[in-house]
């Protein structure tokens, strides 16, 4: 019997220009976002010209974490409390959570087969709400029918924030994730396509979005320090209206990241190939269900989900315990309690008039999901997958018997 002995939370190590440029950062001491000498550019300064530039967007604030820019985005998009905020029932708790920050009401959007938003239960909750603010999250990485999301938002005049945290990299026919919506929010937690521990990006094509959102971060009236930023002219009253929350990164991650977003393509095309050797193994398993990508998703797979449509809660259980007792570590969605990273979202108790979603809890019921780090080579990927269909085989023909 075959079993996996590397880990599924060791990442790769930080570049070693990363490394270089982080050690030049702690040696001069200038660790403050706005700590610098003269006409010196700042790694934080330098890091948003080169993502908003990466995106083709002309506005990008560095954050202090990809939570922090989700908050900073309602702030800045007008919500207030009590708005109403149309958002994925299937999602990571940050979402959820930096609406209830602002003070506004997720409206909850069921899952869809393909891990998508159903997109006409999302339609019909925008009409049903008059919901006005739209926070889409690419959840693991799957991206909607973005011109039929692009239609709604239209149809019912909505603000969209994209949340692509997980799609750092990706696009839908061609056009970058994150250049959809009035605003975008990225993510560099460690477990994201480019890590330096915590950290984020809001980027957004609007000026004085990008006004707010700076002052917000703590620019201590300094705004004229940002690159990736509107003209002066643009803060002139809302420098003065605008609360400071402090939340901008600081120059020793941005050290860290800047030799990073330049080998993404790399990365993105690394972590495709191994996404490719663990579904075509996957697919061998009739006890398994993986939802084909559209040819307009050009997709950025640092984990894979798949579905045990015909097993019960005990069959899955043992499935998970099974595939960890041979080193595969997997998440459950249809836990009856938040594991980990993993929650439900009738595990939000915070919410307000927690709605009923049956179509959504029947496909988290069976699904499941698994981190892919870099530090696993193609054929860790086949031996993986080769032990999941062996479990998930063994679990359906225990229960055939």
């Amino acid at each position: 019997m075959k079993h996996f002995t590397k880990s599924f939370t060791q990442q790769e190590s930080i570049p070693e220009a990363g490394i270089q440029a982080a050690t030049e950062v702690m040696r001069g001491g200038r660790l403050h976002r706005y700590n610098a000498l003269g006409d010196e550019k700042t790694e934080t300064e330098l890091l948003e010209l080169e993502f908003a530039e990466s995106l083709g967007i002309p506005y990008c604030l560095a954050c202090s974490s990809g939570g922090y820019a989700l908050h900073i985005a309602m702030r800045a998009a007008g919500v207030k409390t009590g708005d109403q905020v149309l958002c994925n029932a299937f999602t990571l708790a940050p979402v959820p959570g930096a609406i209830h920050n602002s003070g506004a009401v997720p409206v909850l959007v069921d899952v869809a087969e393909d891990y998508c938003n159903d997109l006409d239960h999302l339609e019909a909750q925008a009409k049903a709400s008059g919901a006005k603010f739209f926070m889409l999250s690419h959840m693991r990485g799957h991206i909607a029918d973005m011109d039929r999301v692009m239609e709604i938002c239209q149809r019912y005049d909505i603000f969209l924030i994209e949340d692509c945290a997980h799609t750092m990299g990706a696009s839908w026919n061609g056009k970058n994730s994150g250049t959809f919506g009035d605003i975008a929010c990225f993510s560099t937690q460690t477990y994201k396509h480019i890590n330096s521990g915590e950290g984020g990006f809001l980027t957004t094509r609007h000026p004085e979005i990008m006004a707010k959102a700076i002052i917000y971060s703590g620019s201590y009236m300094l705004f004229e320090r940002h690159l990736a930023a509107p003209p002066k002219e643009a803060f002139e009253n809302i420098r003065f209206e605008t609360p400071n929350y402090s939340g901008r990164m600081d120059n020793l991650r941005a050290a860290i990241l800047r030799p990073q977003l330049q080998d993404l393509k790399q990365q993105c095309d690394r972590w495709n190939a191994r996404y490719r050797v663990l579904e075509s193994v996957l697919q061998k398993s009739n006890a398994i269900n993986i939802p084909s990508r559209p040819k307009k998703e050009q997709f950025v797979a640092s984990s894979i989900q798949f579905s045990l449509p015909s097993f019960n809660r005990e069959q899955i259980q043992s499935f998970q315990n099974q595939c960890a007792e041979r080193g595969v570590m997997l998440k459950w969605f249809g836990g009856a309690e938040p594991t980990g990273y993993t929650s439900r979202y009738d595990s939000w108790k915070y919410l307000q008039n927690m709605p009923q979603l049956p179509k959504t809890e029947a496909i988290l019921e069976t699904l499941m999901d698994m981190r892919i780090p870099l530090t696993f080579e193609l054929d860790d990927c086949e031996l993986i997958a080769g032990i999941i269909v062996e479990v998930a085989d063994d679990v359906m023909n225990t229960k055939a018997k």
